[in-house]
């Protein structure tokens, strides 16, 4: 399906650029690209297709959504970015967290994920429970990426691969661990790590060890282990996809 991006004005675009040179720098700073890079996902991840409800719109800010078991935690990145959204009032918070996700691919020396602004924020946060269970199998991951928000079995298994950034956290998600031996990387790890099998201190979860025994995931786990530019094209475009999940439907 097209895309039809809406036109912003000059003025927002200088905004968007200047928010993402003062993001680079906060990322630096407090080494939180994977906290931004959920962020942005768990934003974008509860769009229902069906229902063009949820999605990607700023309602991350807010209160009840930042409540939901799956968002522990993420009240800590929406306090980080504050100080930075209010220089930048013009901005929509949907496009600032999606921007957040994007510059944390980006600076953590993944690809460039191509970023369209315009959304607009919406006032109703979705209802609790649209996001993926990490104790859950392939069918669950088809479900809720596939049916509910529309995405493809490439666009499941090259989002996995985020996971070479970041570390699970007990008190948030009941796991513990990073998934790769350098969480502040963006490479292809996520990868050669799950298919060389379990290692002390590193993480492989029911979701991930789903990508091994799928036959369509499978295959596509090789390939990205063994090629990172393939990995980092395809992540690129599903990446966009999943930040533009209800935005400038044509």
């Amino acid at each position: 399906m097209g895309k039809c991006y809406p036109t912003v004005s000059e003025e927002y675009k200088k905004a968007i650029d200047k928010a993402k040179r003062k993001l680079r720098g906060l990322i630096a700073e407090k080494n939180c690209a994977p906290l931004m890079l959920r962020l942005a996902w768990h934003s974008a991840g509860t769009y229902d297709v069906k229902t063009k409800t949820g999605g990607p719109f700023g309602t991350m800010k807010q209160p009840a959504e930042l409540a939901h078991g799956a968002n522990n935690g993420l009240d800590i990145a929406v306090r980080l970015l504050d100080p930075i959204k209010e220089q930048f009032p013009i901005l929509s918070y949907a496009d600032f967290y999606q921007l957040a996700g994007v510059v944390g691919v980006e600076v953590t020396g993944g690809p460039d994920v191509p970023f369209h602004p315009g959304r607009e924020d919406k006032p109703k946060p979705p209802p609790e429970g649209r996001l993926p269970d990490a104790g859950k199998g392939s069918d669950h991951l088809r479900d809720v990426f596939g049916k509910t928000m529309g995405l493809s079995d490439l666009d499941i298994v090259a989002l996995s691969g985020g996971h070479t950034l970041g570390r699970a956290h007990k008190e948030r998600s009941g796991f513990e661990g990073p998934w790769t031996p350098n969480p502040l990387i963006f490479d292809n790890s996520y990868f050669t790590e799950l298919l060389s099998g379990e290692k002390e201190g590193l993480l492989q979860l029911p979701t991930d060890k789903a990508l091994l025994s799928d036959p369509i995931f499978r295959p596509l786990v090789d390939k990205y282990a063994a090629d990172e530019d393939a990995f980092f094209a395809d992540y690129a475009l599903a990446h966009q996809r999943l930040s533009e999940l209800g935005f400038a439907e044509a």
